[in-house]
């Protein structure tokens, strides 16, 4: 890729665009290989918005999981022929991602490159930060889209990570792992409140 800035970048992507869907093996054919960090940044884009497109987080936490785990393993991408040729309606699509761009550029302001470098050294560091990377598409995938900010708070860590990467800072991949934690609070007490409530209803029918 490019020395020009993420948020160009995927604003030329995103007007590249076919008017009425792409799969994401034609928009992994747009990034190469080389890019793929910048594809994760694309596809978390979406859900900085609070508007939720059904099933678009079952697919893009996947292929998400599935490039982190090759940055994990040091392998080649492979993608299941299900969700890679799948068609993603662009309709909503770009409006969405066109409206994320701004929260990008305001990130990309205030990200510096080589900002706490162990953060972002090789090795151990890597491997935790990847293994950040695989965890935020998961909890993205997680069955809670249509609970607020159920799909934002993953998708933010997963955005702080990816640009700590490519901007090499630190900063930003302390905040990636931040949002993780957070995100992993912000459900358990989803799943708490949920207990109570079904708890509750149990018992005023049963009482």
């Amino acid at each position: 890729m490019n020395s020009a800035p993420i948020s160009q970048t995927l604003r030329s992507l995103v007007r590249s665009l076919p008017r009425t869907g792409i799969t994401l093996s034609e928009l992994i054919q747009r990034v190469g290989n080389d890019g793929l960090l910048i594809l994760v940044t694309l596809l978390t884009l979406v859900f900085l918005i609070p508007v939720s497109i059904p099933g678009v987080s079952t697919v893009f936490g996947a292929a998400i999981l599935l490039i982190s785990v090759s940055r994990l393993f040091g392998r080649n991408l492979w993608i299941p022929s299900k969700i890679e040729h799948r068609i993603i309606g662009t309709r909503k699509l770009r409006p969405l991602l066109r409206k994320a761009l701004s929260w990008l550029k305001k990130l990309e302001r205030v990200s510096r490159p080589n900002r706490i470098q162990w953060l972002v050294a090789s090795g151990t560091m890597a491997v935790i930060n990847n293994l950040a990377l695989i965890l935020g598409a998961v909890l993205l995938m997680m069955p809670f889209g249509l609970i607020p900010f159920s799909n934002t708070f993953p998708a933010v860590a997963i955005l702080f990570l990816a640009i700590g990467l490519l901007q090499r800072d630190g900063l930003c991949i302390l905040l990636g792992h931040v949002s993780n934690v957070v995100t992993i609070l912000y459900f358990a007490v989803l799943i708490g409140g949920g207990g109570l409530a079904i708890r509750e209803v149990f018992n005023r029918f049963a009482g």
